[in-house]
């Protein structure tokens, strides 16, 4: 299949636009803005993951990878319906769409299937964002115009890019910052961050084949908004001694989710690692950073495993969509990620305690599998 390439920045202007804009990175706040994103009374967040959706014109569109018996009847209304379904059965606190939300050879109108696509999620009330994948674009609108037709959604906190990064790679990079519950110490803080970015489509630098990566501005912008956001909650009042936890959502793997054997992951892994054919270190970058404590990505539809590394959950969501490639008799998938609050002496609420994960399958049951504790204060 034909692939498209999307115009990037050369070297030499890149590096010249990275200093350049050093000293306009500067995280945007959200809290307050749009829909308050915010821990429940119960002292939980929840997080419904969908990746790869594929959408494309909707009951027209057949269904790929599931037995003959299910041909007749399946079509990306088949992905709205599971979509509904998750939302229900979770009832989430906040939706991620981590890129091919539709897939643009197949999407007549871009506009038109993006809106069809996410219409469960702006049906619900409930605020959600996405990030873009490699397909996105491949329809009737380009990579920036399928970013802004998102931002103008209903219900979306999802942003084109920050306001204060005058210049940067890719369309979709932006932080959200959870803020702790009403009334308690933790009000005014943001007890859990979450980071998106564009990890790109495809290399358009011709000695380098194959996918995109997370470009050093992107790198640079993420830095300057994880010290911000550190140095915010680790200030009075309330102040702590290390990061709020924060979780990061892009759709390509990076090269390091080939890290991982059946040995020392929780899932399964049942094709290659599709990442970029160079690595472009944003890996060590969440690393020296120091709150990042899980990585969630799609791209691979088969993987759907997390496993750790150097203090990092670096987790795949599976296959969500119908039209995507998958594999008959595997169900497609969901992750839902739990941030949960500790109590504190004066019986209020505190700081993340622990960060907790499984899937939902779409069977008749929507069987929930892999639950697993993926970060917990106590043994950080």
């Amino acid at each position: 299949m034909a692939k498209k390439n999307t115009p990037s920045f050369s070297l030499p202007r890149f590096f010249g636009a990275v200093v350049f804009s050093l000293c306009f990175f500067l995280p945007k706040s959200v809290l307050g803005v749009k829909q308050e994103l915010r821990f429940r009374k119960n002292g939980e967040f929840k997080i419904l993951q969908v990746a790869d959706m594929h959408y494309g014109d909707g009951k027209a569109t057949s269904c790929l990878d599931v037995f003959p018996n299910q041909m007749p009847t399946c079509s990306d209304l088949n992905t709205t319906a599971f979509v509904e379904r998750m939302i229900r059965a979770e009832n989430p606190d906040f939706i991620v769409f981590t890129g091919d939300n539709i897939f643009g050879f197949d999407a007549t109108d871009a506009a038109n299937s993006l809106s069809a696509a996410f219409q469960p999620a702006i049906a619900s009330n409930i605020p959600w964002a996405a990030v873009l994948g490699n397909h996105d674009q491949e329809s009737t609108l380009s990579r920036e115009g399928v970013m802004k037709h998102i931002v103008g959604l209903t219900n979306t906190l999802s942003q084109v890019n920050p306001a204060e990064a005058h210049i940067i790679d890719g369309f979709g990079n932006y932080n959200l910052e959870i803020g702790g519950i009403k009334g308690s110490q933790f009000e005014n803080k943001s007890a859990l961050n979450l980071y998106f970015l564009d990890s790109g489509d495809y290399s358009t630098v011709p000695a380098i084949p194959g996918y995109g990566w997370i470009k050093p501005s992107q790198q640079l912008w993420f830095q300057r908004t994880s010290a911000k956001l550190r140095r915010a909650y680790m200030r009075q009042p309330e102040a702590q001694k290390g990061p709020a936890p924060g979780l990061v959502y892009f759709h390509i793997p990076l090269p390091e989710f080939a890290s991982f054997d059946s040995s020392n992951f929780t899932g399964v892994r049942q094709e290659g690692i599709s990442s970029a054919s160079v690595n472009s270190g944003f890996f060590t970058t969440m690393v020296e950073a120091g709150d990042v404590k899980a990585v969630f990505i799609g791209h691979d539809h088969l993987n759907d495993f997390c496993g750790e590394l150097t203090g990092i959950q670096l987790c795949y969501a599976g296959g969500f969509g119908y039209h995507a490639y998958g594999k008959a008799g595997w169900s497609r998938r969901a992750r839902v990620v739990v941030a949960s609050l500790e109590k504190t002496e004066q019986g209020g609420w505190g700081a993340v305690k622990s960060i907790k994960t499984w899937k939902r399958l779409d069977d008749e049951h929507l069987t929930a599998v892999d639950g697993q504790v993926i970060w917990s204060k106590r043994h950080a």
